[in-house]
């Protein structure tokens, strides 16, 4: 009986439904487990939606182009959005140190994530009232840079986390801070502190000073708010600040942090690459005619010089108050050492140096040697006086004949009949196997027209026929690259030119440049004239539309071009005894 009772009793327990209490914990344990598989499933596929995290460190991007002059000193580079890479190792100890003193003091002590410093940052900003600190780390500020986000999402955040941890996994601390200094975002789009160094200051990250490091880690809490170029004031006291950090946390001396604190100084504008740009554009297309496609940064090593081009961008303007103009200086061998393509490149990039324009008169330097290497000579008579083959009948400029005078006489006056009539002499063919010898005889036309330069031709090729004349009648090939080499200083491509051609005979030579010096002299081209030009020839098309001056000094051909952009005709008093004249003799005065 008492079994049976025992029985009945223990089968009563087990249809007794349990406990509201357990079934809460069971439930909450349900809960728990669902939103470990749930948060666990966000993340894996978060995870798989990352690129890949080696990808990521080695970042695709276009070419950097670094330009140099002829001295080797940076001028301006394409595509260059980050500066030299830099790392801990090779740099001075104040530059990083700046940037873990105000960034991260704890970097060092810390995993990823500073859970201390995101405390601390929390019960700051509930305080406050607002958002007035983060707890960021420096690992994680470098997953953030790389990931080039700003958006405000869970899943960006936690991709930031994974990157953190995986970044502290597979790198040292050190190279950690290298990322950051190299990918952080700084200055208009440019990332890393040598960008930033070069642009503020115009040094690179190595060669920084204290008060310069503390002024570029100023900066990395608001790029724009903390600019020592845009406002100098609130970057100077938050530098302050930082250098009290370093003090403070044994990196510097006190007497190191005052002596940095006086040097502290608004950056100084940086200069304006724009007066390079026709240059640059002109190089890049050599670049690519060397080497093709560019799939690697490159340093291009130029023949220009800096004071010149910076001379000729100044001057240029100054006379084109209604037209356009351009200017070249070359040396007689060819070296390209200056070009403005224009009066100014932010308002129009057209290379007004390289574009085809009738030479006007300034061709006729071409006939002229024809017949002095046919036995002709400066004081050779000939006749001034109206000409015409079929209905083709020009008129001089000033509609004036001199009739019989020198041929240095009618080069001086640029009449037209006399170089005319010289061709009918000596014949076309004659013209056009003249100009190829200068290196410019490939979109001429055989006609007579030409002779008085109606066909088309741009400075650069002008500028060339006149250094073949100075350079003792030896071929010219103008050339704006010495050499193209990787940032390893590995060379890709050199200049190896090779000998250059008897083109003219030293006689012929040297009647021409006598010939160009009577143009200055008592020429069309008096305006021009100045101490240390040789010589030169002016230029005038067809209803004034072009107007030219190519001169020469001791070592230098400069070739000056002005008009309309639209063939428009200009003033009728412009003529290459003006404007182009004058800009010439401004340059070279």
């Amino acid at each position: 009986m008492a079994g049976r009772d025992n029985k009945k009793l223990k089968q009563e327990k087990q249809s007794t439904p349990p406990s509201w209490r357990r079934r809460m914990v069971v439930w909450l344990m349900n809960i728990f487990l669902i939103c470990i598989v749930g948060v666990a499933g966000y993340v894996s596929v978060i995870y798989l939606r990352m690129p890949s995290l080696d990808s990521i460190l080695h970042e695709t991007r276009d070419a950097a182009i670094v330009f140099l002059d002829s001295d080797g000193h940076e001028i301006r580079s394409e595509n260059r959005i980050m500066g030299t890479p830099v790392s801990t190792e090779k740099l001075p100890p104040h530059v990083w140190q700046a940037i873990v003193a105000i960034e991260d003091k704890r970097f060092f002590k810390h995993g990823p994530v500073d859970m201390r410093g995101i405390t601390r940052a929390m019960f700051g900003n509930l305080l406050h009232g607002h958002i007035s600190a983060g707890g960021s780390s420096i690992t994680q500020q470098t997953a953030k840079n790389i990931f080039l986000s700003r958006d405000k999402k869970i899943s960006r955040k936690v991709q930031e986390l994974i990157l953190s941890y995986w970044l502290e996994n597979r790198f040292t601390k050190n190279q950690v801070l290298d990322l950051y200094m190299n990918r952080v975002s700084l200055v208009g789009g440019l990332r890393g502190i040598d960008a930033a160094a070069r642009t503020m200051f115009g040094v690179s990250a190595s060669e920084m000073t204290l008060a310069q490091s503390a002024q570029i880690a100023a900066m990395l809490k608001a790029p724009t708010t903390y600019s020592p170029l845009l406002h100098p004031d609130k970057n100077i006291a938050r530098a302050r600040v930082i250098l009290a950090e370093m003090v403070r946390q044994n990196y510097i001396s006190l007497d190191d942090a005052r002596i940095a604190a006086r040097e502290l100084k608004p950056a100084t504008t940086a200069t304006d690459t724009n007066i390079y740009r026709y240059w640059t554009d002109f190089v890049m297309d050599e670049i690519h005619s060397r080497l093709g496609d560019i799939s690697s940064d490159l340093y291009v090593h130029t023949t220009l010089n800096r004071r010149t081009q910076e001379h000729i961008a100044t001057i240029l303007p100054t006379h084109l108050d209604t037209y356009q103009g351009a200017a070249v200086a070359m040396d007689y061998d060819g070296a390209v050492r200056a070009m403005v393509g224009g009066a100014n490149y932010q308002s129009s990039q057209f290379n007004r140096a390289t574009a085809p324009r009738q030479p006007g008169s300034a061709f006729k330097p071409v006939i002229y040697l024809v017949a002095l290497e046919n036995g002709m000579t400066p004081e050779s008579v000939v006749n001034d006086s109206p000409f015409a083959i079929g209905d083709y009948n020009p008129k001089n400029y000033n509609q004036r004949y001199y009739g019989d005078i020198t041929l240095a006489t009618a080069f001086a006056k640029s009449v037209n009949s006399v170089p005319l009539k010289l061709t009918q002499t000596f014949g076309i063919d004659s013209v056009l196997d003249m100009a190829g010898r200068l290196g410019v005889g490939t979109r001429l036309r055989r006609e007579y027209s030409t002779v008085l330069g109606a066909s088309e031709m741009s400075l650069m090729d002008l500028t060339n026929i006149y250094a073949v004349i100075w350079n003792n009648g030896m071929s010219v090939r103008p050339y704006s690259i010495t050499k193209i080499t990787n940032p390893n200083g590995d060379i890709l491509y050199e200049r190896n030119p090779s000998d250059a051609i008897q083109v003219l005979g030293e006689k012929t030579c040297k009647y021409m440049r006598e010939m160009l010096g009577d143009v200055i002299e008592s020429g069309t081209g008096r305006r021009a004239n100045a101490n240390g030009v040789l010589g030169g020839k002016t230029g005038t098309s067809n209803n004034n539309r072009d107007a030219w001056f190519i001169g020469a000094t001791e070592n230098q051909v400069i070739g000056v071009w002005v008009g309309n952009d639209n063939f428009t005709p200009m003033d009728s008093s412009i003529t290459g005894g003006t404007i182009p004249a004058e800009i010439f003799h401004n340059i070279v005065n």
